[in-house]
């Protein structure tokens, strides 16, 4: 089954919703140039209130690795999610050391062969091509397509995340703006329709064999 993150989000509804449908994980942002950014005291509420239902990610591009680790040890989220080229193997490996566990966010523009775990992180989310652009991609965006644990993301929405799919094959996909009803604000109704979209196509998939969560157990 196609695993499913939605990210960015910000009230415990949203989290709710996100969980009803399907969700395998719900990501929170701490990012002062966000619409979607939540302080430390309301990331730590989201986490609680989807703790055992979903996967809970904290979502970071523009804190020092330290400043991260302590915010998502405080959060008490499952994963650290490190966003963008200012992070290197030190810093995963300053997670690692912590017994934090991570993510890495990356896109072609900054690592056009991207392998996962090539930071040390346990999932590699691809955002587009042209991050913040809204590009979806196409098969030809990828000089080889990586094994294991990736994620798609930019540019998805309930109408086309299943051709996504279809075209690329990721072991998941991540959502955020495509499920909006307008900048920071989710639309429950397009979170649900995500979601199904993609279970619809793993019914047509049955005979394909399920990846492996990278946390058993969360759901």
């Amino acid at each position: 089954m196609t695993y499913v993150k939605i990210c960015g989000l910000r009230t415990t509804a949203d989290v709710d919703a996100a969980v009803a449908a399907g969700a395998d994980a719900v990501g929170v942002v701490m990012s002062g140039r966000s619409p979607r950014h939540v302080e430390p005291e309301l990331a730590r509420t989201l986490a609680d209130h989807a703790a055992g239902r979903a996967t809970t990610v904290l979502v970071v591009n523009d804190l020092p690795v330290v400043e991260a680790i302590v915010r998502a040890q405080a959060a008490g989220v499952d994963v650290l999610q490190l966003h963008g080229p200012g992070y290197d193997h030190a810093d995963f490996a300053a997670c690692e050391q912590a017994g934090v566990r991570t993510w890495r966010a990356t896109s072609l523009a900054h690592d056009p062969d991207p392998q996962v775990g090539g930071h040390g992180e346990e999932a590699l989310l691809l955002d587009s091509p042209a991050p913040g652009s809204g590009h979806r991609w196409s098969a030809a965006d990828l000089r080889t397509r990586p094994e294991g644990h990736w994620l798609l993301a930019g540019g998805l929405d309930p109408d086309n995340v299943a051709d996504a799919v279809t075209e690329l094959g990721p072991w998941g996909v991540d959502v955020s703006s495509g499920v909006e009803g307008s900048r920071g604000v989710k639309d429950r109704d397009r979170i649900r329709a995500f979601v199904a979209a993609v279970q619809r196509l793993d019914g047509t998939r049955s005979s394909v064999q399920s990846p492996q969560s990278p946390n058993p157990g969360a759901r």
